[in-house]
């Protein structure tokens, strides 16, 4: 029982509380651990790179033709296809960059994707116009070979820029292992053997050392209480919703936050044998497993690579065979693996991305990791924090009651809260709340006083009141109903009394209050056929009977972080994918290691920083918001992937030359048309993307 006992006292509660709130937008700047699509070959800045592209390109757009065609505001002076080569080579090199070394990547790992095919396009590109050049300049006065310039900068620019907005909209994975480390304060009070102490840096704390924690101080180790008394807010920890009563022999986790009273501790876990390092080595391991979901549109560009690379290669051998024309079956291989080349394709999913993010921040839903919005369509089950994610996280009365007959329950309630008026702690907040609903009238109280390990006291009417724990009772040997204090303790309360003049005169019971919109998100879950599941660091009573009222019936209480993660994994091992939504740095390992981690934007940092989602607005029902933006959002990628990619299923053969022999031949210039026309079809498609 001794860990469920409720200490009612910790009157100057760190301001480290359980809602650690912030501004959705600083949620957005990330630190990358894994970027959007192509995280692992992010190289260098999309946005500089796009610019400085676009600067060598605007000359090219000018001076080289288009495929063969000259539009009509091209123009050409003396000499101004050497300076189109010029430029040109610097643009493949330096604008080319991130793709070739994307492609390099991904050809290591035997996975071609979006970054080889676009690498193919504009190293065909490139280097066929380079032999081009040399052609007209220096071969047969009377041929001449049609150059790929133009294509080669529009290419680069439109890709780079693709990779741009698709970075820009999706944050990146935050460092939550930096938020975890400045839980621990820096320094702690060492108590040295005559008595006297001394301050020291945290690092130079040993096991068997002890160190002293002031009221209100973050408690720096791992350890066992010597003397003194206290209640400790283990909620950012643990994820248990009540303060936890400490005394002589109770351990304390370094990283919570001690209440009102001073204690000794003997240090029995610092650095990397503490609790919060063990944390913190589990959110690391997990960040390193996480294995990624290839994207849908790299599977595709994948498909493409090595449809356009048969293609052009049978049109070359084809070709050769029938006309012995080396330059023209060269020309066929060029143009099919530049019409491959998807302008669209590589515009078609960052735009919708871009427009999903921006209608998901509107709606409160801060979309940091991309693949989570494909990976929730084929969710099993989600599992979920108890407090501060389906409950409220702070306490409300629900039971007052006097056991004088000289008072009113109401009186009794009135006095509570004219002692708690000074106090900012959540438990007296809730008694003043409930006050103030039932219009009680709050007498003047004189004297209010804190005293340490037991609650507060003050003189009301010339009368002696206190308010304590049932601990305080017993010790004064004061008679209550244990019945009553078991009833309501055990439905999750935390139960202070009221002592006037030395006798137990009323009680008040505060528990936390489930969301309003808890229930339906349950509801609704189940109606999709994805099971709900509550985690808890709270007790079996108190979890039992908040997951009875929601209607879910697989419940797990009394969990440590690596238990939550255990159980995640154990549901992964059965294939099922699992979402985690929690609030605490409890929960944190279990975000990272969860298919999708949604992090309640009120709860911790930490949290915000190891999910793949937050929920700006801490409203759960925000979560079947999530998943019908995921389920719009991957129909939409899926109809671009079509109108960016579908058009080479007619026109790559085409190009290669297939109907020939009753004259269709698609000429490069065509083939270029088309692939503006479809990425201008992909960017109004992406635009009608809508949440409801």
């Amino acid at each position: 029982m001794s860990q469920h006992k409720h200490e009612h006292h910790n009157h100057h509660h760190d301001s480290e509380d359980h809602h650690v709130g912030h501004a959705a937008h600083d949620h957005q700047e990330g630190h990358g651990n894994h970027d959007g699509d192509h995280g692992h070959h992010h190289h260098g800045d999309f946005r500089k790179k796009f610019f400085v592209s676009l600067i060598f390109a605007v000359p090219i757009i000018f001076l080289a033709p288009m495929m063969g065609i000259e539009l009509p505001f091209q123009f050409t002076f003396p000499g101004s296809d050497w300076v189109v080569l010029v430029l040109a080579t610097i643009l493949y090199f330096y604008g080319g960059q991130p793709f070739l070394s994307g492609a390099k990547e991904e050809l290591k790992a035997r996975k071609p994707g979006m970054m080889t095919l676009i690498s193919m396009g504009i190293s065909v590109a490139y280097f066929y116009s380079l032999y081009a050049f040399y052609m007209n300049h220096f071969g047969a006065a009377d041929t001449h070979t049609m150059d790929f310039f133009w294509e080669l900068a529009t290419l680069i620019v439109i890709m780079l820029l693709g990779h741009w907005i698709e970075m820009n909209a999706v944050g990146n994975a935050g460092d939550a292992l930096k938020k975890m480390a400045e839980l621990l304060p820096n320094t702690a009070v060492i108590v040295e053997e005559d008595g006297n102490t001394k301050e020291v840096k945290l690092s130079e704390v040993n096991e068997g050392d002890v160190v002293q924690v002031n009221a209100g101080d973050n408690i720096p180790v791992d350890g066992t209480i010597v003397s003194g008394r206290t209640s400790v807010d283990e909620s950012l920890v643990t994820g248990e919703s009540r303060n936890v009563e400490k005394t002589v022999e109770d351990t304390v986790i370094g990283g919570s936050v001690n209440g009102s009273g001073t204690i000794t501790v003997k240090v029995t876990g610092t650095g990397e044998s503490g609790y919060l390092s063990q944390v913190m080595g589990l959110v690391s391991r997990a960040q390193s497993d996480k294995s990624h979901a290839e994207l849908l549109a790299n599977r595709i560009a994948g498909y493409l690579f090595y449809f356009a690379l048969s293609a052009g290669l049978i049109a070359f051998i084809v070709w050769m065979m029938i006309s012995n024309d080396m330059s023209f079956a060269t020309e066929r291989l060029v143009t099919v693996l530049v019409i491959a080349c998807p302008h669209a394709l590589g515009l078609a999913i960052p735009l919708v991305t871009a427009r999903s993010t921006s209608i998901g921040a509107r709606n409160g839903l801060i979309v940091k990791n991309r693949e989570s919005l494909e990976t929730a369509r084929h969710l099993d089950a989600v599992m979920m924090d108890k407090t501060g994610t389906l409950t409220e996280g702070n306490f409300a009365v629900n039971h007052f009651e006097s056991f004088n007959d000289a008072y009113s329950d109401e009186e009794i309630l009135g006095f509570m809260a004219a002692i708690e008026k000074s106090s900012s702690h959540p438990l007296a907040l809730g008694i003043l709340d409930k006050a103030a609903e039932e219009g009680i009238t709050v007498p003047q109280a004189e004297d209010v006083n804190n005293i340490p390990g037991i609650g507060l006291e003050a003189t009301i009417a010339g009368r002696d009141m206190k308010i304590t724990s049932m601990s305080y009772l017993e010790d004064h040997n004061i008679d209550y109903d244990e019945k009553q204090f078991e009833s309501l303790a055990g439905r999750g309360n935390s139960v202070s009394f009221l002592i006037i003049d030395g006798e137990n005169s009323g009680i008040v019971a505060q528990g936390d209050q489930i969301k309003a919109s808890s229930k339906g998100m349950v509801e609704d879950l189940i109606e999709r056929g994805i099971e709900p599941v509550m985690m808890t660091g709270d007790n079996r009573q108190v979890a039992e009977a908040v997951a009875a009222e929601l209607g879910i019936s697989e419940v797990h209480a009394q969990m440590m972080p690596e238990d939550k993660e255990a159980m995640i994994q154990a549901y992964q091992k059965e294939g099922k994918k699992v979402m985690m939504v929690g609030d605490g740095i409890n929960d944190a390992p279990s975000l990272v290691r969860a298919d999708i981690g949604v992090a309640i934007g009120a709860g911790t940092d930490v949290a915000v920083e190891s999910g793949d989602v937050i929920l700006v607005k801490s409203d759960p029902s925000d979560i079947m918001n999530f998943l019908s933006l995921s389920e719009k959002t991957m129909n939409k990628t899926v109809q671009n992937l079509w109108l960016g990619a579908g058009y080479n299923i007619i026109a790559v053969p085409l190009a290669a030359g297939v109907l020939a022999s009753i004259g269709l031949i698609l000429s490069p210039a065509v083939g270029a048309i088309l692939m503006s026309i479809s990425t201008v079809v992909v960017a109004l498609n992406a635009m009608t993307l809508k949440l409801n």
